[in-house]
């Protein structure tokens, strides 16, 4: 038996070669990737311009599927979230966040992360595997067309596209699975396909400095970095990226990335962590990091300040609005265009940081924390947890 072929997977260029294969013109890959993503087709016979010998080919050779939806919650607010079967117990979750103008999808990369940021509960699932680019690309294939099927919008070019942007800010580093995803990137970017603009497309990254480098010749769209600390010993222990990437290194590859990206700043994303990062003191050494005043280079940005979505694990609080708000100022005073993150989402735990939902939890982390607590109450609070001991 012949394994189908997801035609998910391919991208314009791989799709036109399998034409190719079966002994069909390039012109045939266009219609194909239209009706697949354009019209959300997935049966052979109703793509009703192709030659029935190629159809009759493609039913036996090819298939187009998408990941199972699990579950689908729609919040009070509008935020919409989905969890997808991507097989072997792995789950992965979709965001839809509508506002009055646009329509935004933050898309999954990975089944778990295998970064494991302190403040994100994802990451403390711990990593599962790779997606596929048609578990990546059939994210926003799936969520197009339910979106226009629940709102009475056909397909096609005659129907209001649902999703106008597109943030791969969901579950996983994207970058540490990357042709996958430079994939998916070079399908939602074609004009057969989705036809978005490189400024809607946004890859999130906690800061992979070679794949950052790559991208930018490869497939540079808007990129939004995850630094969430203003010095390297503050960072090391948020984001265990930085101890391979420290701060320097990616300051310069932000930099070098501006030279190709369709945006002409990095926006930097921020968690609010209650007395552990939202200090003046940090907003002070932010403006001295990202103005060149500490060795590197000046990166010209915005700042995207995220109110923390407490979990237990974390033991982390969020900073109250009005230690945001004069964080913030510090930042704006400084010339510095600086955002606070609206909580979307959050009674259906589709929050920034919260999609861990229904995932495998390979790390046995609700357990392991668990144990700590009844060893932290039988032996002391610091138990566990390393202190200094002056002489």
């Amino acid at each position: 038996m012949t394994a189908l072929t997801n035609l998910l997977d391919l991208d314009p260029a791989q799709l036109t070669a399998y034409c190719g294969e079966l002994g069909e013109k390039p012109f045939r890959a266009k219609q194909l990737l239209r009706w697949i993503h354009q019209f959300g087709a997935h049966d052979f016979d109703a793509m009703t311009d192709l030659a029935k010998s190629l159809r009759d080919k493609l039913a036996t050779r090819a298939i187009i599927a998408a990941p199972a939806v699990i579950s689908d919650h729609t919040s009070s607010d509008g935020t919409r979230k989905w969890l997808l079967d991507v097989g072997q117990g792995n789950a992965v979750e979709t965001v839809f966040i509508p506002e009055e103008n646009r329509g935004t999808l933050c898309i999954s990369t990975q089944a778990g992360c295998a970064v494991n940021c302190r403040f994100c509960s994802t990451g403390k699932q711990g990593f599962s595997r790779n997606l596929t680019v048609g578990e990546i690309i059939g994210q926003l294939w799936m969520a197009e067309f339910e979106l226009r099927k629940s709102k009475g919008v056909e397909p096609g070019h005659k129907g209001e596209r649902q999703i106008t942007n597109v943030v791969m800010m969901g579950m996983g580093e994207p970058l540490l699975n990357y042709e996958p995803t430079v994939t998916a990137l070079k399908l939602m970017l074609d004009d057969n396909a989705y036809g978005l603009s490189r400024r809607r497309v946004t890859l999130s990254t906690s800061g992979v400095v070679p794949m950052i480098d790559k991208l930018s010749q490869d497939c540079a769209v808007a990129m939004a970095v995850s630094l969430h600390a203003s010095n390297d010993t503050l960072r090391d222990g948020l984001v265990p990226l930085n101890k391979k990437y420290p701060l320097r290194e990616l300051m310069a590859a932000c930099k070098r990335y501006l030279e190709f990206a369709p945006r002409d700043f990095i926006t930097f994303e921020y968690c609010m962590l209650d007395d552990v990062n939202d200090t003046d003191v940090h907003a002070r050494e932010l403006i001295a990091l990202v103005q060149g005043h500490t060795g590197g280079p000046a990166v010209p940005c915005k700042f995207n300040l995220i109110p923390f979505n407490p979990f237990p694990e974390s033991g982390l609080k969020r900073s109250n609005n009005p230690r945001i708000k004069a964080f913030a100022q510090i930042l704006m005073d400084a010339g510095i265009v600086t955002t606070v993150r609206k909580t979307r989402g959050d009674d259906i735990d589709a929050a920034c940081g919260q999609l861990a939902g229904e995932v495998q939890d390979r790390t046995r982390v609700q357990e392991r924390m668990q144990k700590m607590t009844e060893y932290q109450q039988k032996f002391g609070k610091n138990f566990g947890r390393i202190i200094e001991v002056s002489q």
